[in-house]
């Protein structure tokens, strides 16, 4: 029986009214508990530290974990889904998100640290924010993209309500209980997981209600039963297991088109390289200020500055972006929202001035709401419907790689050197030089369609020919998002 048979045949299906809107509102909470959690970790940076006695590089892998994991756990999550359900998946996110922050308020090594609230965390926070977003698309069908941008207003909410509540339970308390209350806090995650009580999806909705499929090697394996095979035979079980295999890594990991579509290699590479600084100043901008002389309750604002204008710009950024006159060319939009986050933090360079910490504040928050609101649409844009589940795995998983190993190799250069303007150099490098890369490569890449297109018309009948768009340019408007997509913090 499927989810929405489950619930009771001939019900009234409440997509767009009703309680949709109390399971955003849910989302709302459940985005700033899990997305919004990590900015808070600057505020800990200098007490774990002094309490395991570790360097820079040592401290910053416990956050590095976190997002990576919260980042790489898409398509874990996806199959979670597919076997459970929203309802449960974002339960038992919660469930483990609580527990590794209570683990962790028990810690007495910072590598304890790194499974407890690096690990376990980052994958409940997975886990609860992945299946939450991903049942909005089960009761909003056609406020959809509404209900989308509002929700990612619950990330901006808990950067900006994260840091003061853990600076002040922190003066108070210590790392250890304030660890302990916020393993309390993020079961709440459960709490929003039960109200998103499955339901049977509008009909023209992608998001369709299960229905059995052929499970995978079922066909080969008939084929060789129907041959006199054994089912038990180990030459048919191994071929049935690689088969299974091979089309899960093709289901959830699209190598083939990572190979074959130029537009999204290119943004595939563009952004993994961008994320090995786009997390620096989010980690390293409290130590930053904190070593020079700034109050720590001042250098924790800093970071909920920045939560409270992109409650503002960040829906606003997301629905003028969908309009269709920008249409084929938010990838540039995109690569300049990078490269003014890589300028923005030549400011932090110039001076470590309260004044000029708040200007980069604006600054960097007007650009990330750019970028966190254009990284999923330009992936629609360069790569077909059908394959954006599989696409956007292979996509998550790559660039949580460089969101773990950016922030340590930054903090190593910072203990060699003692000089945190290395923090805002790495950044700037890396964000101007993807921005840069990304902007330049999808402009060749555009000139080289428009000659391939225009020699072809030569060749062509010019009375037949008709343009037909590429595959770097987004499908119709009309189409819907991916059953199951998997949203980062960005």
């Amino acid at each position: 029986m499927s989810q929405g048979e489950a619930t009771g045949r001939g019900a009234a299906k409440p997509q767009d009214r009703g309680w949709a809107w109390m399971v955003l509102l849910a989302a709302v909470v459940l985005q700033g508990l899990t997305l919004g959690f990590p900015c808070c970790i600057g505020v800990f940076f200098t007490d774990l530290q002094q309490e395991f006695q570790a360097s820079n590089s040592q401290t910053s892998w416990f956050p590095s974990i976190m997002v990576a994991v919260l980042h790489g756990g898409g398509p874990l999550c996806s199959i979670l889904v597919k076997r459970f359900g929203c309802r449960f998946v974002v339960m038992l996110g919660g469930l483990l998100s609580g527990l590794g922050m209570v683990s962790s308020s028990f810690c007495q090594s910072i590598s304890q640290l790194y499974l407890t609230a690096g690990f376990i965390t980052g994958l409940g926070s997975c886990f609860s924010f992945q299946a939450g977003v991903t049942v909005l698309g089960y009761y909003f069908v056609r406020w959809r993209t509404l209900a989308n941008a509002m929700a990612s207003t619950g990330v901006s909410l808990g950067f900006t309500l994260w840091p003061p509540l853990s600076q002040y339970l922190l003066d108070k308390m210590g790392w250890r209980n304030t660890f302990l209350i916020f393993g309390g806090i993020l079961l709440n995650c459960c709490v929003c997981g039960a109200i998103m009580r499955p339901i049977q999806p509008a009909s023209g909705s992608l998001l369709e209600s299960a229905k059995p499929e052929e499970k995978p090697g079922s066909g080969a394996e008939e084929a060789q039963l129907s041959n006199g095979a054994s089912p038990h035979h180990p030459t048919l079980q191994q071929h049935t297991r690689r088969t299974k295999c091979f089309q899960m890594l093709q289901k959830y990991l699209a190598f083939d088109i990572f190979c074959q579509n130029k537009g999204y290699q290119i943004y595939t590479i563009g952004v993994t390289w961008m994320m090995m600084g786009f997390s620096l100043p989010h980690i390293y901008l409290v130590p930053y200020a904190i070593h020079n002389g700034l109050e720590e309750r001042k250098a924790a604002l800093l970071i909920s500055i920045i939560g409270l204008i992109n409650i503002f710009i960040r829906p606003f950024t997301g629905l003028l972006s969908g309009h269709r006159i920008f249409t084929g060319r938010r990838i540039y939009l995109f690569s300049l929202a990078t490269l003014l986050c890589g300028l923005s933090n030549f400011i932090c360079v110039i001076s470590a001035e309260f004044s000029a910490l708040i200007l980069y504040c604006v600054i960097l928050s007007i650009a990330m709401s750019g970028v966190g609101a254009l990284t999923f649409q330009v992936l629609m844009d360069v790569v077909e419907m059908d394959r954006f589940s599989s696409a956007l795995g292979l996509f998550t998983i790559l660039e949580s790689i460089t969101l773990l190993i950016g922030p340590p190799l930054t903090g190593l250069l910072v203990d060699i050197t003692s000089d945190f303007h290395y923090v805002f150099y790495n950044s700037s490098f890396f964000l101007m030089s993807a921005g840069l890369f990304m902007g330049l490569s999808f402009c060749a890449l555009e000139k080289k369609n428009k000659l391939r297109e225009a020699s072809k018309a030569c060749l062509d009948n010019p009375s037949r020919y008709q343009y037909s768009e590429t595959s770097t340019e987004p499908k119709a408007e009309s189409q819907s998002p991916p059953a199951v997509q998997y949203i980062t913090s960005i």
